[in-house]
């Protein structure tokens, strides 16, 4: 069995970096901007996902670049988030411009529509939180990430960036997490029963909350909204990384006791609840 160099931290509410309070005189652009851009055909739903649980852990303002057929049932879910359609990398430069922080990924697709504006991201230097068809992308094409970025593959998608089988990565995720960090000079969250949290310099952390339940679609989209609303409101990528993990298994956790059918959604009110009891908003 292969073995690391050190323990992993085991993430626990002790352990973890939290929100400061907010002053009486707080206002939205004091908590960044979140821009979540995927959602090809057929995948709307997934920058839904991401731009809500954003919103809901506090950012101040979220945006979303979308296939133009997803902007209405965007806004009739969610007036609160900023709804534009983009057909080319183009009309990405005006929500990159105004953003602080970016989801890269969801719903995105490998067709030239996902590519187009993946080859406006890598220019912007931002903290970027990269998921699915993104690290797809990036596995066929390496690409230098910016300084306070994130990936979230899981052991599948882990496998095709490092260019091994996913059984390897599953005999050796802390390896494997770790290598990821280093390669791509990111924190990694490497996603799985006991997720693993790895940066560029070797520290790892592992999540020993979480339930079966949890195993459906949609479910990293939340977490990766989550990650980009704690990048958004101050937290530097390793701290961010950790507890956007523990407070996406904790919510799980708490409803997993229901049993099977658990939607992505149904996490975001509970991840908000969750939060606050961490980190209040006001003390």
């Amino acid at each position: 069995m292969p073995q690391t160099k050190h323990p992993p931290l085991l993430l626990s509410s002790l352990t973890l970096a939290g929100l400061p309070p907010r002053a009486a005189d707080a206002h939205k652009g004091d908590f960044g901007h979140v821009l979540v851009i995927g959602g090809d055909l057929g995948t709307g739903g997934a920058v839904l996902l991401s731009s809500e649980a954003a919103l809901r852990c506090g950012a101040g303002l979220v945006s979303v670049a979308t296939r133009a057929e997803h902007v209405a049932a965007g806004l009739a879910r969610l007036p609160e988030v900023m709804w534009q359609g983009v057909s080319s990398a183009n009309q990405l430069l005006g929500p990159l411009a105004r953003a602080t922080v970016l989801v890269v990924g969801p719903g995105l697709g490998q067709a030239a529509w996902g590519r187009s504006l993946l080859s406006a991201v890598t220019h912007a230097h931002l903290p970027q939180v990269w998921d699915a068809d993104a690290l797809n992308l990036l596995a066929a094409a390496p690409l230098a990430l910016p300084s306070g970025s994130i990936l979230t593959p899981h052991p599948g998608e882990a496998a095709r960036l490092l260019g091994i089988s996913t059984e390897a990565v599953q005999a050796d995720r802390p390896g494997a997490a770790r290598k990821l960090a280093r390669r791509y000079a990111s924190v990694c969250v490497l996603k799985g029963a006991g997720t693993l949290v790895a940066d560029p310099a070797g520290q790892l952390a592992q999540c020993g909350r979480g339930h079966p339940a949890m195993a459906g679609a949609g479910l990293g989209d939340v977490l990766t909204g989550v990650l980009a609303a704690l990048l958004a409101q101050g937290l530097d990528a390793w701290q961010a990384a950790c507890l956007g993990v523990w407070l996406h298994a904790c919510a799980g956790e708490r409803l997993g006791v229901k049993g099977r059918g658990l939607a992505a959604s149904d996490l975001v009110p509970v991840i908000r609840a969750l939060l606050e009891e961490h980190s209040a908003c006001q003390v």
